[in-house]
């Protein structure tokens, strides 16, 4: 069972014969509508090289989202997240500092990161991909996320939830993040590519 829906396994018919529409899996209809990200279960995080031979991972505290999910028809689905870049936690007060500073993320001037999906897509089995335009500093540029489909489960406070995990890449520097420091023995402290994760758990809207 997926999200966005599977897709149907066909058998070549002749020109003379078109196969039938296929029905809808009652499962994936059930999961139609709307949802909002439930923060205190969802993480979004991100990685970035530094000094060429370690890896720094940092969250985001504050967001928010909602989802529209069509079982029945996968390009209808859309997601819709906006982030407070002042959340940003790295585990470093004075990393976190900096990245909130002019340097980098100019939090006072841009407040937020926000993520509009454009297109939806079934790959098979559990596997999905959305694309969309992710907007840092003012600047938009188009993002895909890969997506796998964790499932779906009413919890014990009746709250009907879906749950994916998403990761992509993006060069920070088309987004206008071009902070650097030279390395004495080559290189740079701060890698261009950044791997974003997403571990989102979405409540059903009453």
């Amino acid at each position: 069972m997926g999200i966005f829906g599977r897709k149907n396994d066909t058998t070549e018919t002749t020109a003379a014969a078109p196969a039938a529409p296929a029905a809808v899996n009652p499962d994936l209809a059930a999961l139609t509508g709307e949802y909002t990200i439930d923060p205190a279960h969802s993480t979004l995080g991100f990685v970035a090289r530094h000094a060429m031979v370690t890896n720094v991972k940092g969250k985001f505290l504050d967001f928010s989202g909602t989802l529209h999910l069509d079982g029945g028809d996968p390009a209808a689905s859309t997601a819709s997240l906006d982030v407070k870049m002042d959340s940003i936690d790295t585990g470093s007060a004075d990393r976190d500092g900096h990245l909130k500073s002019s340097d980098f993320f100019k939090t006072e001037e841009f407040p937020t990161m926000t993520f509009r999906s454009a297109k939806a897509e079934a790959l098979g089995g559990d596997d999905y991909r959305i694309t969309g335009d992710l907007t840092i500093l003012g600047v938009t540029k188009p993002l895909t996320i890969d997506l796998e489909f964790n499932g779906a489960a009413k919890d014990p406070f009746g709250n009907e939830r879906v749950g994916f995990e998403g990761k992509a890449e993006i060069l920070r520097s088309e987004w206008g993040l071009t902070w650097n420091a030279a390395l004495e023995t080559g290189g740079v402290l701060v890698s261009d590519k950044i791997k974003l994760n997403f571990d989102i758990s979405a409540i059903k809207n009453a």
